[in-house]
């Protein structure tokens, strides 16, 4: 079955998380994805060994590529490396600040040789300003954007327990080159692209920054909305936590009249809007942590369902790995079939087709042959 991106050619410069999400999801649709990879390889390779002896990460991200070992360094290999783009419609790279154009692979020189090529730097600050040149890891870029004060509790910040900043920025990454590649399917024109972590996670913290310019910027609260209660975690007569969610005054009424079992409570002037029940957390908290002790959590849960009530059981990863909803996919690599997260898009009758996770320089002979 033909994909969308069938016969396209991306040459991917990449390491690490980022740059690497974008082409895995352009590889996942079709795209031919020429990986470049130091003869010591992506050290992204390194993270763990959790995935039957390689990097979770990796497989998780490198997913229907070809390795090609190069040293741009060396004359012969930079050539090679011109020959592809001569051919490619997109390039992504994520080198440390400066080094592209120093390898003579600089967005706006390409894009001046390649006019129809689609270039893709993707950066930890952007490509000016102040932090233009700074080195940028993830959770860097989570406690430089605010992130990790408004994450944990009360008495400390905390990291994101994934790379939200890396994989925010490849998503943003992939959107902005389909979109090029829309463009150019009218305009015959590439187009030059760059995306930094920080801008990525600057967008995702939209709300708390308008909150402190409005006069007050959230505080940490853990398992709790900050703004929007009850939306927080309550234990179960069996000690299960059992996490809730009002959004509406329609809510609120149903779920005090058919789990709290006090219809009053939902005119109640304490409680009566969104606003005031943020105001008077805590009496509201003890009067909903009073009637769950009350209940077992699969009780509860029934309950909740019955009466329309948004809920979720406080899941670890065991849990989650064992959800009934989890969908999963299969993807070969270099050392057997590894299972992953199936991709999030479900495209009415097609199944999910993952391809191989390549060894290091595994296509380098064959692509110096075509290339040559």
């Amino acid at each position: 079955m033909s994909k969308p991106l069938d016969g396209l050619l991306v040459i991917a410069l990449e390491q690490a998380v980022a740059a690497p999400y974008c082409s895995s999801r352009l590889a996942d649709a079709g795209a031919r994805v020429i990986k470049i990879e130091r003869p010591e390889g992506d050290f992204a390779r390194g993270y763990d060994q959790a995935a039957k002896g390689q990097a979770s990460y990796f497989v998780w991200l490198n997913r229907g590529k070809e390795s090609l070992v190069l040293d741009i360094k060396k004359s012969e290999d930079a050539a090679l490396l011109q020959r592809l783009l001569a051919r490619a419609d997109v390039f992504i790279q994520n080198l440390l600040p400066g080094a592209a154009e120093r390898a003579g692979v600089g967005s706006a020189a390409l894009r001046l040789r390649y006019p129809r090529l689609i270039t893709c730097d993707i950066s930890g600050y952007g490509n000016e300003g102040p932090y233009a040149e700074m080195r940028a890891y993830d959770m860097l870029v989570q406690c430089e954007t605010g992130l990790a004060s408004v994450t944990g509790g009360p008495d400390a910040p905390g990291r994101v327990g994934v790379s939200v900043c890396d994989i925010a920025a490849g998503m943003y990454a992939h959107q902005a080159i389909l979109e090029a590649l829309i463009k150019r399917g009218r305009t015959d024109e590439g187009a030059g692209i760059a995306v930094s972590l920080f801008d990525g996670m600057a967008d995702w913290m939209a709300v708390p920054l308008m909150q402190h310019d409005g006069g007050r910027a959230p505080a940490r609260v853990g398992l709790m909305h900050p703004t929007v209660a009850p939306y927080e975690a309550f234990p179960a007569k069996d000690g299960i936590p059992i996490v809730i969610s009002i959004q509406n005054e329609r809510e609120w009424a149903r779920f005090c009249a058919e789990i709290l079992s006090d219809a009053g409570l939902a005119t109640h002037p304490d409680y009566c809007s969104n606003v005031l029940r943020v105001k008077n957390r805590p009496s509201m908290h003890a009067l909903i942590a009073a009637a769950f002790k009350k209940v077992d959590s699969e009780v509860l849960a029934e309950r909740l369902l019955k009466a329309g009530v948004a809920f979720g059981r406080l899941n670890g990863i065991a849990e989650f790995a064992k959800h009934p909803q989890l969908r999963r996919a299969v993807v070969a690599t270099p050392h057997g079939e590894v299972t992953v997260p199936a991709p999030p898009p479900r495209i009415a009758g097609e199944s999910v087709v993952l391809g191989r996770v390549p060894a290091i320089g595994e296509h380098s002979e064959r692509i110096r042959r075509e290339f040559a």
